[in-house]
């Protein structure tokens, strides 16, 4: 996967950020009952770490469940949107997620709807990332979309590549790789990462990893 194309992405999530959540989100109040009931089963009151947090619409909830937040995301624009929704305790970090480099870690890491938007050939990579970020006995949890909403997708000839197009005509490229929950598991599993993957209504997938490998301390 050439990093133009992650650059494409980026520039595309930029561009996008001031209309983002109504044209992601049909019903915002509805998008907000389901994220805060997702949301709601999480780990409370422990070191969070959210990645790809777009414009807060999750970050804000994961707010109202611990004081120990740090938010990241590649564009700027999107975290001026999600600062303005969220508490002044929560920690925003402008970077890409596939190049950060953690200086601390969590009990619990969340992504919503990024690790569709990983190229295959950089799985690998991104969950050395969350391990080196990942405190013992920490997890990962995310959402993301089924494989059964793939033919949203204007689908290019690499089949992990979609074409958009935003309001002003322009065309962008982003990587779009759907959850197929069985293959997912498996390509974990032989990364040391044990996950449960489980379907939240038709088309969002919920998943929770950890870390094999890892010594519980004894309680």
């Amino acid at each position: 996967m050439s990093d133009r194309v992650i650059d494409e992405q980026i520039l595309y999530y930029r561009r996008r950020a001031a209309g983002y959540d109504a044209s992601a989100y049909p019903s915002l109040a509805v998008a907000r009952e389901r994220i805060t009931r997702i949301t709601s089963t999480l780990p409370a009151g422990v070191p969070t770490l959210e990645l790809a947090c777009g414009t807060g619409m999750w970050t804000e909830a994961l707010a109202r469940r611990t004081g120990d937040l740090t938010a990241i995301d590649a564009s700027p624009e999107a975290l001026v949107i999600a600062r303005r929704r969220c508490a002044a305790s929560v920690r925003f970090v402008c970077a890409d997620v596939l190049r950060w480099v953690p200086d601390r870690r969590y009990q619990l890491i969340f992504f919503a709807f990024w690790l569709s938007h990983v190229p295959s050939s950089r799985v690998a990579g991104f969950f050395g990332i969350l391990r080196r970020a990942l405190a013992a006995p920490g997890q990962v949890i995310f959402v993301d979309e089924h494989a059964c909403q793939a033919w949203k997708e204007q689908a290019t000839a690499d089949p992990e590549v979609a074409e958009r197009r935003l309001p002003d005509g322009t065309v962008h490229r982003v990587v779009k790789v759907f959850v197929d929950p069985p293959q997912l598991k498996a390509r974990l599993g032989a990364l040391g990462w044990s996950c449960e993957l489980e379907a939240d209504n038709t088309d969002w997938v919920i998943g929770r990893a950890r870390a094999r490998g890892r010594p519980r301390p004894r309680s």
